[in-house]
C-alpha cells in the first residue's frame, strides 16, 4: 500500500500508442510542425550524400508514454545529435522531455531542447546538453526559417554529431513583407490592374505547380540579385535528391494572369505565417486570393513572423495605413498578444478582420467527424482569434499526406486548399464588403425575432432581454442614422400583431428553382425526411421600409414544434430551407440581425465547427453578414453563434437586479427574531415566549417547513433556521423588469450601465456599416465579474486550455468540501458516488469551477504550465493529504460542452484513469475498487451522441405525453447513450452504463452560478434536474439531489430541490416588485410569468419533491390577483392560456390541492377568455406531401459526418 504517494498523469497518457518503426540513425530531430519537419527534410535531402543519417517524428505520433519508449529504444539512444522543437514548453511533451534528458547523460548524447515562436522556457535549455550558445543558434536558424538556414541547420547538426562540415551562421530573413500568388515576394503590392507593383528579382521553381513563379526578399543594399534568389528562396520541396512533392488540387487553377479589377476595388489584406511561404505551402493563400479577385475584391497577401513579433506588427500596421483597407483576412493562429481591455492592432484599423482556419487537422479527419475540426485547432485558429473579435470566416485548407520519404521514416504532411470552403469564404467576405459600400439609406436589413415555440406566448422570448422592445428601439435607432424606417408600429403588443396578421411569401416554383442550387447532398437529406414541397412558403415578417422583421418558420414536424426546435438529427422543412433563401434572393437583405439568443440557424444540422458545403446553417444563411445581440453572462450559445453562422456576437446587459427584501408576514417575523436577539442573555422568560411565538408563526404561515425545520428541533436550531431562511429570501436578487437593448434603465444611476447602453446601440450601427467591433469578455456582472462592462464588444469567451484555472480550481474546491460537510451532517457519513452535471456555459463564465469540484472530489488537482497557465495534466493527492476519502464521480455532460471542450474530457478521463490505478483501501477510493471488481475501468464521463443535445425528457414535458414520471426518467437514462474520453474527447456508445452509474450514485450535483438566473428560468434545470430524479424512481432508487448555489463564489451553499424552488418562488416568482417589474414590459414580461409557471409545475412533475403551498401561492399572485389577471388578458392572451392549463394539468396529476373549490372552475373561464381575446396566429405551413401522417421525416444519412442518435437538442438551454 502507497498511502503517501503522489501520482501524476498526462493527457498524453490517453493517447493511443503508436511504433514508428522507425531505423536508427546518427541525427535526430522532431518538432510539432510540419513546416519545421519539411524544411529539414528538403535541406537534408538536398546534400545527403555528403551527411549522415537523419530520421524525424512529428511529436503528435509520440504522445503516450509507450510510444515514446519504443521510439526512444529503437531510435533515440542509437543516435548522436537530438534536437527536439516543442511548441507550447517543457510541460507539453514532459514525458518525452524526462526520458530524452536521462538518456543523453547516460550515454553523451547531444541533446538540444528549443522552444517555439516566442516562447521561451528556461527549463529546456536547463534539460538540454549542449551549451547556451549552441542552442541559440539552432533556435535561430528555426526562427529566421527558409531553405538557406535549414541547410546550415543539417551541417550544424553533422558537426554536432562529429563529422567534419562546416556549417555558415545563421541567416537573417525579413519577418514580414507582401506576396503575390505567380511572383512570390514582393517590395511593393499590385493596388489595381493597371499597376503591377515591383518587378521581381528572379524566379525559382514553385513547389505547388510549373504555372506559379515565387521571387525573393526584397534585396538589401550591396547584394547580388542571383545570391539573394538562392539564399532566401531556394524551394524546401522540390530541391535536392529524394525532395517531396506537392500538388494541391488547387495549384492548376492559380494563373499569373489575376483577374481584371476595378479601378477603386476594395483592398483586403491577407495576414498569413512567414513559415508558409519559407516552406514553400502556400496553396491556401494563393487560392484564397485568386478567388477573391473573382469577386472583385483586391487581396493582398502580407506574410509576417507572429502577430507578437515587433517587426512584423510595425509592417503590418504600415501597410494598413497605406491599403486603407475595406476588410482584414488572417490565417494566423492565437490572438495578436494585446493585454485584455488594450487597443489592438485590429481596433485601430477599424476595418472587419475575417479569421480564415489553415487547420492542421487532417482532411480525412475534417470530413467524416462531426467536431469538425480537431481540439488543438479549434483553440489556435477559433477560441484564440476571438479575442481580437474576428469573425469566424470559415476553414480553407485541411492538412494531407505527400510523398514519404522512406530514408527519412517520415510522413510529410502538407496545405491543401479545400475549394468550396474558400470559395464560400469569398462570398462572406464580398458579403460584408457589399454591405459595407451600400448607402445607408439603400441598405436592406432583415431583424429575426426568436420565435422559440417551448409554450405558447413565447414570441420573443430571450432570458433577460425584452425583445419587442428592443426591435422598437432598433428601428428607431436605425431611422436617425440615415436607414429607410417608416411606419414604426407604437407598441411591443402592436409589432406583435403585425407580424401574427402580416406575411410574406414565396412561390412553390420560385423556390424550386433556387433550391435546385443548392448542393445536391443537401438537397437529398431535406427531400428524403420531408418530401417534396406541395405548395407556396407563407413568412410571418412586417417590413417597415427597408427594414423587415419576421419570425423564423418552424423548423421540424407540425405536431412536435417544441421538440424539434433544436434536434440536431433532424434536416430543416422545406419551410425554413425557403425563408433563409427569401431573406437572401427575394427580401435581398444587406444583413441580418438576429435580437435575442435561443435561435435556430446556430444549431441547424451540422459540424460544430469549420462547416462544410452540406451543413445547413450555411445552407440556411449563406454569407449573409450577421449580427447578433447576447446577453453577456451567456458565452456557450454567442460562441455556437460566432463558429457556426459568423455572427458578430453584441454583448448586451443582464436585467437590473435588485433584492427581493421580505413580504409583509416575513417582515413581522424578522422582527420577532430581532427581539429574541435583544431578549437572549437579558430577560429569559421573554426569550423562551419569543422563541414559541417564532416557531409557531412560522409553522402556521409554512415558513418552517420551507427552512427545513423539523418537528424534533430544539428551539434554538429551529430557531437558526428559521433566521437563515429569512435571511436568504431577504438577499435573493430578483429581476428588476428587463433589459432594452440600447436603453438604460429609467432612473438608471450606475455609470456602468449607462455607458453600456450607449455602447450597445454604437456597436449595432457600426456592425452594421461593416465595421470592426472590438471584442470584450462574457461573464455574470452580478458574480463580480466587471471587466464585462460596459457591453456592446463583440463577446469572445475563455482560452480553453486554461480551465480550470488555479482560481478556478480554489473556489471549486471550497464548493467540494461545503458539499461533503453538508452530506457528513445530513447522513453522518461521507459520500462514496455522485452525478455531477456540466454545462459549456457555466464552465465558460467560471473559468471551470464545476470541473474543479468534480476534480477536488476524486482527490485531484490540475498541473498549470507555470509560464502560460495552461493545465497540462493532473495531480492525485494521498488519502493523508486528501483527508477524506475520495468520490467516485460520474459527470453528465451537455452537448455544449461536448463540443467546446474535448480537452477538458480527456483531462477528466486522465483523472479518472489515474485514480482507479491507484492502490488504496476499498474505503478509501471507491473507484480503485470498483476497478478491481469489474476487472477494468468503466467509463464516467456521458452524454447524449455527437450532434444531439439535451436531457432527452423536454418533449415529454412540452406535450405532456406521459402517464407516470418513470417515462420521463427512462428518456434521461437513454439519453445519455454515449461515454466520452480518451486524448481526443471523443464518444462512444454505451446503452445502458449511464443507468448503472445513477444507481449507485448517492446524490446530484447541479451548480447554479449565475445570481441574474435561478433554475425556474430556462429548461434545462428542470430537464436536468428533474430527469435525473425521475431516473432515481424508474430504477427504484434513492438520492439526494442538490442544487449548489455558488452566485458568491466565496461562499457556496447546497440546498435541496424543494428548498432551492421554495427560494424562488418566496423571495421571485411572488414578490410583487417583480411583477410590477415584468408588467412593465407588456407581452414580454407575460411571457415571464408563463416561463415561471411551467417551470415549476415540471419541477413537481419530475421530482414530486414540490409542495402544493408553493403552486398555490404562485397561482394566487398571477390569477388570484385581478389586476395581474387583466394584464395578461390584455397583453399576452396565448401565456395567459398557456399559465392556466399547466395549473390545470397539476391539478389533474395530483401535485397541487387547492385550498379553494372554485379553482377548476377559475381556469377553465381564464382559458376561455384567453381563446377569445388572442389574434388568430398565421396559418402555420401544414407538412408537405410525403412527410408522413405525423409529419414525421425518415432518417437521412448526415452529410457532416459523426454518428447521429441518442438524444436531441429539444431546447437551446439544454446545450448549456
Amino acid at each position: 500500500m502507497h498511502i503517501l504517494a503522489t501520482t501524476s498523469a498526462s493527457l498524453d497518457d490517453l493517447a493511443e500508442p503508436v511504433d514508428l518503426r522507425q531505423q536508427p540513425a546518427d541525427m535526430v530531430a522532431l518538432s510539432f510542425t510540419d513546416s519545421d519537419l519539411a524544411g529539414l527534410a528538403a535541406a537534408w535531402s538536398a546534400q545527403s550524400d555528403r551527411l549522415p543519417s537523419l530520421r524525424l517524428a512529428a511529436l503528435r505520433d509520440l504522445r503516450h508514454p509507450m510510444s515514446v519508449d519504443l521510439w526512444v529504444d529503437s531510435v533515440a539512444q542509437h543516435a548522436r545529435i537530438i534536437l527536439v522543437r516543442i511548441l507550447g514548453g517543457y510541460d507539453w511533451w514532459r514525458y518525452g522531455c524526462d526520458r530524452l534528458v536521462a538518456l543523453a547523460r547516460e550515454r553523451g548524447i547531444a541533446l538540444a531542447l528549443l522552444p517555439g515562436e516566442g516562447n521561451d522556457d528556461a527549463r529546456l535549455a536547463q534539460a538540454s546538453t549542449l551549451p547556451q550558445a549552441e542552442l541559440a543558434a539552432l533556435l535561430a536558424y528555426f526562427r529566421e526559417g527558409g531553405p538557406v538556414n535549414m541547410a546550415a541547420l543539417v551541417r550544424r547538426m553533422a558537426r554536432l554529431a562529429g563529422h567534419d562540415i562546416e556549417a555558415a551562421a545563421p541567416t537573417e530573413v525579413p519577418k514580414a513583407g507582401y506576396y503575390e500568388p505567380g511572383r512570390g515576394v514582393v517590395e511593393t503590392p499590385a493596388l489595381n490592374s493597371h499597376r503591377e507593383g515591383a518587378e521581381v528579382a528572379c524566379d525559382t521553381a514553385h513547389p505547388h505547380s510549373a504555372s506559379l513563379r515565387s521571387a525573393p526578399l526584397p534585396l538589401k543594399r550591396g547584394e547580388e540579385g542571383s545570391q539573394a534568389c538562392g539564399r532566401h528562396f531556394l524551394s524546401p520541396v522540390d530541391r535536392g535528391r529524394g525532395g517531396l512533392q506537392s500538388k494541391p488540387e488547387w495549384g492548376s487553377n492559380i494563373r499569373s494572369d489575376r483577374p481584371a479589377l476595378e479601378h477603386d476595388a476594395p483592398a483586403v489584406p491577407i495576414l498569413f505565417y512567414r513559415s508558409m511561404l519559407l516552406a514553400a505551402d502556400t496553396a491556401p493563400i494563393d487560392a484564397l486570393a485568386h478567388t477573391l479577385r473573382e469577386n472583385g475584391i483586391l487581396a493582398v497577401p502580407i506574410f509576417v513572423a507572429s502577430l507578437k513579433d515587433p517587426a512584423s506588427l510595425a509592417f503590418v500596421e504600415r501597410a494598413i495605413a497605406e491599403l486603407s483597407p475595406s476588410a482584414i483576412v488572417t490565417a494566423t493562429a492565437f490572438a495578436s498578444g494585446a493585454e485584455p481591455g488594450v487597443e489592438t492592432l485590429f481596433d485601430r484599423a477599424g476595418a472587419p478582420v475575417f479569421q480564415v482556419v489553415v487547420a492542421t487537422t487532417r482532411r480525412d479527419a475534417w470530413r467524416t467527424n462531426q467536431r469538425g475540426l480537431a481540439p488543438a485547432d479549434l483553440a489556435m485558429h477559433v477560441v484564440l482569434p476571438e479575442l481580437d473579435g474576428r469573425i469566424l470566416a470559415g476553414a480553407i485548407s485541411f492538412k494531407d499526406e505527400t510523398q514519404a520519404d522512406e530514408a527519412l521514416g517520415f510522413r510529410a504532411f502538407a496545405n491543401r486548399p479545400e475549394p468550396d470552403r474558400v470559395k464560400q469564404v469569398a462570398r462572406r467576405i464580398a458579403a460584408f464588403l457589399r454591405l459595407r459600400a451600400t448607402p445607408l439609406a439603400g441598405r436592406r436589413i432583415a431583424i429575426l425575432m426568436p420565435h422559440y415555440p417551448s409554450a405558447p406566448g413565447r414570441t420573443g422570448y430571450a432570458v433577460g432581454l425584452d425583445v419587442p422592445q428592443s426591435v422598437l428601439a432598433m428601428l428607431h435607432d436605425l431611422k436617425d442614422a440615415g436607414y429607410t424606417v417608416e411606419k414604426i408600429p407604437q407598441s411591443a403588443r402592436q409589432l406583435l400583431d403585425l407580424l401574427e396578421t402580416g406575411s410574406w411569401e414565396m412561390g412553390l416554383e420560385d423556390y424550386r428553382r433556387r433550391f435546385a442550387g443548392l448542393p445536391e447532398e443537401a438537397r437529398m437529406v431535406v427531400e428524403g425526411a420531408w418530401g417534396d414541397p406541395a405548395g407556396a412558403f407563407t413568412f410571418s415578417a412586417a417590413t417597415f421600409g427597408n427594414v423587415t422583421v419576421a419570425l423564423a418558420p418552424d423548423r421540424g414536424r407540425f405536431e412536435d414544434r417544441r421538440a424539434d426546435y433544436h434536434d440536431a438529427t433532424l434536416p430543416p422543412r422545406h419551410e425554413l430551407v425557403a425563408f433563409g433563401l427569401w431573406l437572401r434572393g427575394t427580401l435581398d437583405a444587406h444583413a441580418l440581425v438576429h435580437v435575442g439568443a435561443h435561435g435556430t440557424l446556430e444549431w441547424l444540422p451540422g459540424k460544430t465547427v469549420a462547416l462544410g458545403q452540406n451543413c445547413f446553417p450555411e445552407i440556411v444563411t449563406g454569407p449573409l453578414p450577421v449580427v447578433y445581440p447576447f446577453i453577456v453572462s451567456n458565452p456557450g450559445e454567442a460562441a455556437q453563434a460566432k463558429r457556426r453562422i459568423a455572427a458578430v456576437t453584441l454583448g448586451h446587459l443582464p436585467p437590473p437586479l435588485a433584492a427581493a427584501g421580505l413580504d409583509e408576514t416575513r417582515q413581522k417575523l424578522e422582527r420577532l427574531v430581532d427581539e429574541y436577539a435583544q431578549a437572549d442573555g437579558l430577560d429569559r422568560r421573554r426569550r423562551d415566549r419569543l422563541a414559541r411565538l417564532i416557531v409557531e408563526t412560522a409553522q402556521k404561515t409554512g415558513l418552517a417547513a420551507e427552512a427545513g425545520v423539523a418537528g424534533t428541533d430544539a428551539p434554538d436550531e429551529a430557531l437558526r433556521r428559521i433566521d437563515a431562511w429569512l435571511c436568504d429570501l431577504k438577499d435573493f436578487a430578483i429581476k428588476d423588469g428587463l433589459h432594452v437593448y440600447g436603453r438604460a434603465a429609467p432612473g438608471e444611476a450606475d455609470p456602468l450601465r449607462l455607458a453600456s447602453a450607449a455602447a450597445e446601440k454604437a456597436a449595432l450601427l457600426s456592425a452594421l456599416d461593416g465595421r470592426h467591433v472590438p471584442a470584450g469578455p462574457s461573464g455574470a456582472p452580478a458574480r463580480g465579474r466587471i471587466d464585462v462592462l460596459p457591453t456592446g464588444r463583440n463577446l469572445f469567451a475563455a482560452d480553453p486550455r486554461t480551465m480550470p484555472t488555479a482560481t478556478a480550481f480554489d473556489l471549486g474546491k471550497a464548493a467540494a468540501d461545503e458539499i461533503v460537510r453538508a452530506y457528513m451532517q445530513s447522513h453522518g457519513d461521507w459520500p462514496r458516488s455522485l452525478v455531477i452535471d456540466l454545462w459549456g456555459s457555466a464552465s465558460l463564465r467560471t473559468g471551470g469551477e464545476e470541473i474543479a469540484q468534480g476534480l477536488a472530489l476524486m482527490g485531484c488537482r490540475p498541473q498549470w504550465d507555470a509560464a502560460t497557465g495552461r493545465v497540462t495534466g493532473i495531480e492525485v493527492l494521498p488519502p493523508a493529504v486528501l483527508g477524506r476519502p475520495r468520490v467516485d464521480v460520474t459527470w453528465r455532460i451537455s452537448g455544449l460542452f461536448r463540443d467546446m471542450f474535448p480537452t477538458q474530457i480527456a483531462l477528466i478521463d486522465a483523472a479518472a484513469a489515474a485514480v482507479a490505478a491507484r492502490d488504496e483501501d476499498d474505503s478509501e477510493n471507491p473507484l480503485a475498487a470498483a476497478t478491481r471488481a469489474e476487472g477494468r475501468r468503466q467509463p464516467r464521463i456521458f452524454g447524449s451522441s455527437p450532434g444531439t443535445y439535451g436531457a432527452g425528457v423536454e418533449s415529454l414535458l412540452a406535450g405532456g405525453d406521459w402517464d407516470k414520471r418513470e417515462e420521463i426518467g427512462r428518456a434521461y437514462l437513454d439519453s445519455a447513450s454515449h461515454a466520452y474520453g480518451g486524448a481526443e474527447g471523443e464518444g462512444a456508445a454505451a446503452p445502458g452504463a449511464f443507468a448503472g452509474r445513477i444507481a449507485e450514485a448517492d446524490l446530484l450535483v447541479h451548480t447554479g452560478d449565475d445570481p441574474g438566473r435561478d433554475i425556474l428560468e430556462g429548461s434545462a434545470d428542470v430537464a436536468f434536474i428533474g430527469g435525473f430524479s425521475a431516473a432515481l424512481a424508474a430504477l427504484g432508487k434513492n438520492a439526494d439531489v442538490i442544487v449548489l448555489d455558488t452566485t458568491d463564489p466565496h461562499k457556496p451553499k447546497p440546498r435541496s430541490v424543494s428548498e432551492a424552488v421554495a427560494r424562488v418562488v418566496r423571495a421571485r416568482a411572488v414578490n410583487p416588485r417583480f411583477i410590477a417589474g415584468q408588467m412593465r414590459h407588456g407581452p414580454r414580461g407575460a411571457s415571464e410569468f408563463a416561463e415561471t409557471v411551467d417551470r415549476l409545475v415540471g419541477f413537481a412533475e419530475t421530482t414530486h419533491a414540490i409542495p402544493g403551498a408553493l403552486i398555490e401561492a404562485v397561482h394566487d399572485a398571477y390569477l388570484g390577483d385581478a389586476e395581474v389577471r387583466a394584464f395578461l388578458l390584455r397583453e399576452n392572451p396565448a401565456a395567459a392560456k398557456f399559465i392556466a392549463e399547466r395549473f390545470a394539468s397539476a391539478r389533474r396529476r395530483g401535485l397541487w390541492h387547492p385550498l379553494r373549490n372554485s379553482v377548476d372552475a377559475d381556469l377553465d373561464a381564464l382559458i376561455e377568455a384567453a381563446e377569445a381575446s388572442s389574434v388568430s396566429p398565421p396559418p402555420l405551413t401544414p407538412p408537405h406531401k410525403g412527410e408522413g401522417k405525423s409529419g414525421a421525416p425518415a432518417t437521412p444519412s448526415p452529410l457532416w459526418g459523426g454518428v447521429r442518435g441518442g438524444g436531441r437538442h429539444e431546447t437551446p438551454e439544454a446545450a448549456q
